[in-house]
């Protein structure tokens, strides 16, 4: 059936209007980012901070992507609870659907599709060309591009001697790593930018016809291979779009992340729950890092899976990403960042938290 991207911005801005006032920008105008399982999640604006209980990245589309990794974990501890309900976005796989490198509990259901929807351009490598098509003068910036490298993170643990560029710094430089955030004064970090959503660049940036050329998956274990992905322009406009702005006024973002999925909303403000000081355990997200760790071992400990009681139940955050199960993902990753994304600068120092952890700082 073919995909209307009118009929899916319709559904994540009718959800968006359905949110209460407390959890919407105040003017000037702002900008959303939402995923739909044929009709699913929104948001409007995370990675990880000490201990794995603030969040930061107040950008829309990872908002929105981490708040969708929350819903598929919480449907899955529903329909594994009693009287074992069924849903209508998983379900458990049979006995025969599970092979040696594909132990994987879960799947989404085969007629469920997944949308995302971008009301503005994020920042990012696949946004380069709109930004020289917005420039008055596009000609290629003749200064070295700043970049973000181990001597201007020495705060962080860095694994490479890769290096990426600072947002749409020189924005000729096409096919390159880019991390937030691109304004020269701020503070380098390794929070990695999403991509424009137009077809051109992304098929130049995300296809195996640009930039992914080389992706093999011929040898992929643990059920990963590659799946394209097509991208569709829609004429619905977000109330609170930058295009919206009346004559003599600026945009600004907006300090309030709302996250909205069926079951469960929050307002987050400054990484925490909207009220909440920042250290503070109670402030804690639903899609902080151990919001979800502690989902997904209570789920483990349902199931009665020991090698995933096992693996989750590790000491630290750091050692349960290290355990053996994960190897299939970590080899997709590498290829990734080695062939199609070299300069992707690994975030490593701030995961060695324990869910017994009651405080939220050291």
């Amino acid at each position: 059936m073919p995909v209307d991207a009118d009929a899916i911005a319709d559904c994540v801005l009718a959800a968006f209007d359905q949110l209460p006032e407390k959890r919407k920008p105040r003017p000037p105008p702002r900008w959303v980012k939402g995923l739909t399982l044929t009709a699913l999640a929104k948001t409007a604006s995370i990675a990880a901070f000490p201990w794995g209980n603030v969040l930061h990245d107040w950008h829309a589309e990872v908002l929105a992507i981490r708040a969708f990794n929350r819903f598929l974990l919480d449907q899955c501890l529903y329909i594994s609870l009693a009287p074992h309900p069924t849903s209508d976005w998983v379900r458990q796989r049979s006995e025969a659907e599970h092979v040696q490198y594909e132990q994987q509990a879960f799947t989404i259901r085969e007629d469920v599709q997944i949308h995302m929807y971008c009301s503005e351009a994020p920042c990012g490598d696949a946004s380069m060309e709109l930004i020289m098509e917005a420039q008055e003068d596009a000609t290629p910036w003749t200064r070295p591009p700043p970049t973000v490298s181990d001597a201007s993170m020495s705060s962080c643990s860095l694994q490479t001697e890769q290096s990426a560029l600072r947002g749409r710094s020189n924005f000729s430089h096409l096919g390159a790593v880019r991390c937030k955030p691109s304004r020269p004064d701020a503070p380098p970090t390794l929070i990695l930018p999403s991509s424009q959503y137009v077809p051109a660049a992304c098929a130049r940036a995300f296809s195996t016809s640009g930039r992914f050329e080389n992706i093999i998956d011929n040898e992929w274990k643990g059920g990963y291979q590659w799946e394209p992905f097509k991208v569709q322009g829609s004429s619905r406009e977000f109330d609170w779009s930058r295009r919206n702005i009346p004559a003599g006024h600026k945009a600004m973002p907006s300090n309030l992340s709302a996250v909205c999925t069926p079951a469960w909303q929050e307002t987050l403000i400054g990484g925490v729950l909207q009220g909440r000081k920042q250290f503070d355990p109670r402030g804690a997200s639903a899609i902080c890092r151990r919001s979800m760790w502690a989902t997904a071992t209570q789920l483990a400990c349902v199931l009665g899976w020991p090698s995933s009681v096992y693996m989750l139940g590790q000491r630290t955050y750091r050692e349960m990403k290290n355990a053996e199960t994960f190897s299939p993902r970590k080899q997709v990753k590498q290829d990734f960042k080695s062939t199609a994304l070299t300069g992707w600068v690994k975030n490593t120092g701030d995961d060695d938290f324990e869910l017994e952890r009651e405080t939220g700082v050291s």
